[in-house]
């Protein structure tokens, strides 16, 4: 209680300054090549405080078990360059799995076994001005302690962002959930620091839905009315559910109206698509809206959606644990390409092998580099991969220093059911594009289902009742015809037919806390068997 009450009290005091303060483009300009400039410098630095100067750091005891030393390091970054380094570490057995960094699994390296939780890997360095919660969509959710020095540096990123999409006159608006969801907050406080405060402010979640939330409503009133009074005017959250996109599309149209040019709104991609369909079926002009997207693959199926309602998108690459890394292209050679954030993260890609599958893949491996990230990542493997390599492509973070590309991102989480496996990517597949084309529907119509029932593992695949009358056979044959000629999946496609493990239910996809639908959704007992609204699961904000 007395460690809360000194956050909210940092936070009261921190929020008015950082608000009369707002970034010019110079300083934004400033403030990422002077962090580019100095990376090197400031990784060594943050492994000299934040691990060998602190006793309880899990990389700490994971380097003296190695042997390595931080003049090793040293050495081997003047010599290598840092992700050369990175590399050496990695190949030395310093790296953290993603079971093993959310708390799943111990530490386990030939001599040591160190059994860890998710609070270990906590930024020591940081000054905690209010705390997050992760998304919780691949598992439990975890907290983050987050200060306004992240926010600012993640907003020099989005002037860079409405320079090279020509966004800088727009009105912004976003559907993003408020506090304890953290997506929403971020986004508003990121864009006052630049001067430009959001004009609306939807949310999919209830500003109070019990009793117990009622310290996030006094925190969301408490930053609204600061900001008034600083005079960078934050707008005052309107309950918008899912199921009421079009109150988001009429907005973009009136804006369009006004201004002769829609607005810039910021939200997940499934509830992108979501607005877009409202306005179709409305007869809503939201032509030329610019949708700034996150938190879920940007792919094809999406964007053709997108791009048939007139409007465009781009979308950026979030983690929980250190906020922007991938900023978006504005000359792609794919809807998902990104600018990696080479000032904030060091990058490296080692070939994994996906169990049970046949499938190896480019792995990325995080490291951080700015003191205010709420976790300290030194080689943290995620459940992503892509595509990284550098090109020139010309737009504003190019010209910035930039030249790192991620595309083609995915997870390689996976359905495992039965033994078998079944990759992320031909699950986005299968939804967005297969069987909407074959049955009709749109890529946010369908959604695979894992669970057990029974001891016995189930897989459903839901199908939402927009996408009308359907062969359940005949489907259930194309996700199997799917499954034969994905690699390794012959032989899962005929355990699940034998076992009978798959079967279509027509229910409305599970969405996350922050409303994204997920092509692959784990069930957890608590979810009940009905998924209406979504389950809740998502980031979330303690003032």
């Amino acid at each position: 209680m007395l460690d809360d009450l000194r956050m909210s009290a940092r936070y009261a005091v921190a929020l008015p300054k950082f608000l009369r303060s707002p970034l010019s483009p110079v300083e934004c300009r400033r403030l990422i090549e002077n962090q580019l400039r100095n990376r090197e410098q400031t990784f060594l630095q943050i492994l000299e405080r934040g691990v060998f100067a602190n006793r309880r750091s899990p990389y700490r005891k994971l380097l003296e078990n190695a042997g390595i030393e931080l003049g090793d390091i040293v050495r081997a970054v003047r010599l290598e360059g840092l992700e050369g380094a990175l590399e050496k570490l990695h190949d030395q057995g310093v790296y953290i799995t993603l079971d093993e960094f959310k708390g799943r699994k111990p530490i386990t390296r030939p001599g040591i076994e160190l059994p860890v939780a998710p609070g270990d890997f906590d930024n020591p360095l940081l000054l905690k001005q209010y705390e997050a919660r992760t998304g919780g969509s691949r598992g439990l959710r975890r907290r983050l302690a987050i200060d306004l020095d992240l926010q600012t540096h993640d907003a020099a990123y989005f002037h860079f962002f409405l320079a090279a999409f020509g966004l800088e006159a727009r009105r912004i608006g976003l559907w993003r959930e408020v506090p304890p969801g953290a997506a929403g907050i971020n986004c508003v406080l990121r864009y006052a620091k630049l001067g430009k405060p959001a004009a609306k402010w939807f949310t999919q979640s209830k500003p109070m839905a019990r009793l117990a939330d009622l310290r996030y409503f006094l925190f969301t009133r408490y930053t609204v009315h600061a900001s008034r009074a600083c005079g960078v005017p934050l707008p005052m959250p309107e309950y918008t559910p899912p199921a009421e996109a079009v109150r988001v599309a009429r907005w973009l149209a009136q804006v369009k109206k006004e201004d002769g040019t829609s607005a810039l709104l910021e939200t997940s991609a499934s509830s992108g698509v979501r607005i877009c369909l409202a306005a179709m079926e409305h007869g809503l002009d939201i032509a030329g809206a610019f949708f700034r997207l996150g938190g879920e693959p940007y792919t094809e199926a999406k964007a053709k959606v997108i791009a048939e309602a007139g409007a465009r998108a781009a979308c950026h690459y979030h983690m929980a644990e250190v906020g922007a890394i991938g900023l978006a292209c504005a000359a792609p050679q794919s809807p998902s390409e990104v600018h990696l954030a080479r000032d904030k993260v060091a990058v490296i890609q080692r070939q994994k092998r996906v169990a049970n599958s046949g499938i190896s893949v480019g792995a990325l491996v995080f490291t951080t580099l700015l003191p205010s990230c709420p976790k300290i990542m030194l080689n943290v493997e995620s459940d992503d991969y892509g595509r990284l390599n550098e090109r020139r492509c010309g737009c504003a973070f190019d010209e910035l220093g930039f030249s790192s590309h991620l595309s083609e991102i995915y997870s390689y989480e996976k359905l495992t059911s039965g033994g078998m496996t079944f990759l992320g990517t031909d699950l986005i597949s299968l939804v967005e594009e297969i069987l909407p084309a074959r049955f009709g529907g749109r890529p946010t119509d369908y959604q695979f289902v894992e669970e057990e029932a029974g001891g016995l593992p189930k897989v459903s695949l839901l199908v939402s009742p927009r996408a009308g009358k359907i062969d359940e056979q005949e489907m259930l044959a194309t996700v199997l015809r799917a499954l034969r000629s994905s690699p390794g999946g012959e032989l899962m496609a005929d355990v699940w037919q034998g076992g009978q493990t798959l079967q279509v239910a027509r229910r409305e996809p599970y969405a996350t806390g922050a409303f994204k639908i997920l092509p692959l959704h784990i069930l957890k007992k608590a979810e009940g068997p009905a998924p209406q609204s979504g389950a809740q699961f998502e980031e979330a904000v303690r003032p």
